[in-house]
């Protein structure tokens, strides 16, 4: 398991935690496979009834370590490979048991795509989300590109993932893919409550209506996979290199002459 992804049991609720708040909780690939592990657990372990994300600091994840990602960006292009952000995100749409998140601060990237797949998600009146994947020249992820615009519908879908907008949590909740908006003060114990009332629920009926509710996870999955091939293939377009060099260089990026 990462160091910086915590994860401890509390009752029946499985609490997994960002916590590598120095450097915004972005994420690596020793914290993706610590996530999907966690998962797994929850997955597992029939004292576990409900997962809850939460994390530390002032943000909730900056989304990808840009660093450790371009240092791994090769498994993304292999079909056969399943890196640890894809078990990540293949346990988020196949998770059973319910799935909460406790949003604390700003959501970048894969910070906002994976609440899409929880069932519950309260944020604090500071969080911000923001998706910001065609300023770097890349395709949302996550199955963000369906997942979305079912929730929020086409054009407030397109305002985060083709404008790339950065939102307030007020404006999440209109959306539709956060049930609550609170204070700080009284967002962990309103999401953990939230999660030990779920967690003391009939588990066999909880499970079932939850896969009522979402019968076509393989079409999510399916979805999810061709997003990042897509995202694979646009990862060695001139528009990403352009993304950045722009963001090295502290400045805008360029796309006049390109596409």
């Amino acid at each position: 398991m990462s160091e910086h992804i915590t994860v401890v049991q509390d009752g029946a609720v499985l609490r997994v935690g960002f916590n590598r708040p120095e450097k915004k909780n972005a994420i690596t690939s020793d914290m993706y496979a610590g996530l999907a592990d966690a998962l797994q657990l929850a997955q597992e372990d029939d004292a576990v009834r409900a997962v809850l994300f939460e994390a530390e600091g002032d943000m909730f994840t900056s989304g990808n370590d840009i660093g450790d990602f371009m240092a791994g960006v090769s498994g993304l292009s292999d079909p056969d490979a399943t890196p640890p952000v894809m078990r990540f995100l293949i346990g988020l749409a196949s998770a059973e048991k319910p799935l909460l998140a406790a949003v604390q601060g700003g959501a970048v990237g894969v910070g906002v795509t994976m609440l899409l797949h929880c069932d519950l998600v309260f944020a604090s009146e500071t969080a911000t989300f923001h998706t910001p994947f065609v300023d770097l020249g890349l395709p949302p992820e996550a199955a963000s590109s369906l997942l979305l615009p079912r929730i929020a519908g086409h054009q407030r879908a397109a305002e985060m993932l083709v404008a790339g907008r950065k939102i307030s949590a007020a404006r999440a909740y209109e959306f539709g893919f956060v049930n609550e908006v609170v204070s700080p003060e009284a967002l962990a114990e309103t999401a953990i409550a939230a999660a030990r009332d779920l967690a003391a629920r009939a588990p066999t009926a909880l499970r079932t209506t939850k896969q009522l509710m979402r019968p076509d996870r393989e079409v999510i999955i399916a979805h999810m996979k061709q997003e990042s091939a897509h995202f694979a293939e646009l990862l060695k377009s001139p528009e990403f290199r352009e993304a950045g060099m722009a963001f090295m260089q502290k400045r805008k990026p360029d796309f006049s002459n390109l596409g």
